[in-house]
């Protein structure tokens, strides 16, 4: 009747040896289940090889096997759902007790499964409406186009009134939420697509913070938990899912972290909203025609696209080399971006190395028209927000307010007021 205790059955059962000092709870846990330390610790447990839950690993994985050309995808992650549709609704697989902790993956809030309209109320200006849209046009077409006609093909294993486009959905949110993904080795890493992501039980229990104590090791037979600082009695284990900004976190696994923890927080300037600031500025006919001549140039080198984005960060711009380029071409005059047309956009090495580097100090030091190019376009982009800092700012103070809100009005305001943090420290800055 206990899942935590059919699953630690299970653990045993797997041959998943969990450190004596550890307790999986829903008990002291930022969220949902948890890993704690029952005293310290250096090592939470070991999973063998064989208790993933993967293509390789599933009880249909010589059919998986003998059709992969016919299941690849833009995602990658066909096979893996298609072991998943399977395991999850078969009353006899080795899996079932892992299941039982997502039963029937109510805890899974991404904004996907949110009604449109409180999606584009609470997350307009994140960029993750647009996430989610893509998103959803690609899990119905690899549903349409690649799982039911495979479903279709061995009517013995899986039945389209079972395995329905709306579970499809619900474990593509569970693969985004609590899969892993096997670093590939260095020298494989030019070669090769990234690894195809896996179930791990026990690891996927726990919790992400950007200032994590444990990192997952893998090694040929099994995959070890090892803290990475002490780990004292009473605290919960943090692993981490990669430096993550908190509309991602949302975006993929249902949760922000509250404001100021996420040291990996940014925000983004969509690149198109630069080339309207620089329109905007552009007072005649002649100047118009020069800006977009500009980007089209900016095009062909890459540096920027119509879906792109600057993306900054607390101490930086992530998208340093893009974002210097394009202020510095739009920032031309006629004379001088002729020339730099002419050399096909190369300069001077020591000049471009220096201009390059988009620290929050170079930032400061950008020449005027690249400064106030760059403040019209924060301007720009806040204005797609619905709601100021300062209205955010009052609502985080106030705890009777604040806990007032609903869970998603809650998560959303922390990727909000994070994003608009890192903008108007931007302002200040230039």
């Amino acid at each position: 009747a206990d899942p935590l205790s059919g699953f630690l059955w299970w653990c045993g059962r797997a041959g998943v040896e969990l450190s004596p000092k550890v307790r999986l709870s829903r008990e002291g846990a930022v969220a949902g289940y948890g890993m704690l330390a029952a005293e310290e610790l250096e090592a939470g447990f070991t999973i063998p090889r064989a208790a993933l839950l993967s293509q390789h690993t599933s009880s249909i994985q010589a059919l998986l096997q003998e059709a992969q050309e016919s299941l690849q995808s833009q995602s990658g992650w066909v096979p893996l759902l298609l072991a998943l549709l399977h395991e999850y609704t078969a009353s006899n697989s080795h899996w079932q007790p892992y299941f039982s902790l997502w039963e029937d993956f109510r805890s899974l809030d991404h904004p996907m499964f949110w009604p449109e309209e409180e999606q584009r109320r609470l997350l307009q200006g994140t960029g993750i409406p647009e996430a989610v849209d893509k998103d959803l046009a690609n899990i119905h077409l690899e549903y349409t186009s690649i799982i039911l006609p495979f479903m279709e093909s061995h009517p013995n294993v899986f039945d389209p009134k079972l395995h329905t486009l709306e579970l499809y959905k619900q474990l593509v949110a569970f693969v985004m939420a609590y899969s892993f993904q096997e670093p590939l080795e260095e020298e494989d890493e030019d070669e090769k697509g990234p690894n195809p992501p896996m179930m791990v039980p026990v690891a996927d229990i726990l919790n992400h913070v950007a200032n994590h104590n444990a990192n997952l090791e893998y090694s040929p037979q099994c995959l070890r938990m090892v803290t990475t600082q002490p780990v004292g009695k009473g605290q919960e284990i943090f692993n981490t899912y990669g430096q993550m900004a908190n509309w991602q976190l949302l975006h993929m696994y249902g949760f922000a972290e509250p404001y100021p923890s996420n040291t990996n927080d940014t925000a983004d300037i969509q690149m198109v909203t630069v080339r309207k600031a620089a329109l905007q500025r552009a007072k005649s006919e002649a100047q118009q025609r020069l800006v977009s001549e500009q980007w089209d140039f900016l095009c062909q080198l890459e540096m920027v696209g119509e879906e792109g984005a600057f993306v900054l960060g607390w101490d930086e711009v992530l998208t340093e080399e893009e974002l210097s380029t394009t202020l510095k071409v739009l920032c031309m005059s006629e004379e001088e971006f002729k020339e730099y047309k002419e050399q096909d956009g190369w300069e001077d090495d020591s000049e471009e190395e220096e201009n390059s580097t988009l620290s929050n100090e170079a930032l400061s030091r950008l020449k005027t028209p690249c400064k106030k190019l760059l403040y019209d376009s924060v301007l720009l982009t806040l204005e797609s927000y619905r709601s100021d800092l300062k209205a955010e700012q009052d609502l985080l103070n106030n705890k009777e307010a604040y806990e007032k809100l609903s869970r998603r009005e809650q998560q959303a305001l922390h990727v909000r007021y994070g994003q608009k943090r890192i903008l108007h420290q931007l302002l200040e800055l230039v």
